[in-house]
């Protein structure tokens, strides 16, 4: 590893498993100090100790834990350098059967989640003129979308417009913001509550011919949370091995 981390201090939101976990990782190996924050107590204390990190129960959607999870970084290692706000849930709902209050809570965690978390960063960003931020979108909203996934999909097209406008906002401050854009990702969580049949769909779907991994999103958020992307602001990197590409479903040069 080359240390392109060292010395920064990271806020991973999200992060007890799968990728936002993935990400910590990445992070970790390349020399910042992490802090992890999730809904999920006992699998975050674990990952938080085998990070060497420190560990605090967030939900993100509530104003309260936004600010105690930036000042878990401020107390633990005295500053924060990289925020990242992965946490999410997708509830498969089909429009019309999608309550209000389940409309309100994938709103509230994906997109209100976004917005606290920023805003609880911002003034620590600011006054030390220095700052990244990346937000986990999704593929599912902004390009694509499909039968019940109505809110998550307004809720990852809205972290996109919020992602421009803050980048805009907090330019002058020294503060990138982007965001990742993921295809379908195989994460523990996928295993579990997807079939086998389902998955191998999806890898079906995919040029490059597989789902993608936790790490080929974590390697795509070190690059945006590193001084390589010093100049890039206000955008989204899609990583879904070509997903998005294809016109129809027969897309290979010689299909069998």
């Amino acid at each position: 590893m080359t240390g392109r981390l060292e010395g920064k201090v990271a806020l991973v939101i999200g992060a007890a498993r799968g990728i936002g976990e993935g990400i910590a990782e990445r992070f970790a190996e390349e020399g910042a100090q992490v802090v992890i924050a999730d809904t999920q107590v006992e699998a975050g204390r674990a990952t938080a100790a085998r990070l060497k990190g420190h560990f605090v129960e967030t939900d993100i959607s509530r104003h309260d834990h936004a600010q105690r999870a930036v000042q878990t970084a401020l107390d633990g290692f005295g500053a924060l350098d990289i925020l990242v706000q992965n946490a999410g849930i997708y509830p498969w709902t089909l429009i019309e059967n999608i309550s209000p209050d389940e409309w309100d809570k994938v709103l509230a965690v994906n997109l209100k989640g976004t917005f606290l978390s920023a805003r609880a960063a911002l003034p620590h960003m600011k006054t030390r003129g220095y700052g990244r931020m990346v937000f986990t979108s999704s593929i599912t909203g902004p390009k694509v979308t499909s039968p019940g996934h109505g809110h998550y999909s307004a809720s990852k097209a809205g972290i996109n417009g919020f992602i421009k406008a803050a980048a805009l906002e907090f330019s002058g401050y020294g503060i990138t913001v982007n965001g990742i854009e993921p295809g379908n990702i195989l994460t523990s969580g996928m295993q579990q509550h997807r079939s086998a049949e389902f998955i191998q769909s999806m890898e079906a779907a995919v040029p490059l011919g597989r789902l993608g991994t936790p790490r080929d999103i974590a390697n795509c958020a070190l690059f945006l949370a590193s001084d390589e992307a010093a100049y890039i602001t206000g955008t989204t990197i899609v990583v879904d091995g070509g997903q998005t590409l294809p016109e129809g479903a027969d897309f290979r040069i010689a299909p069998r």
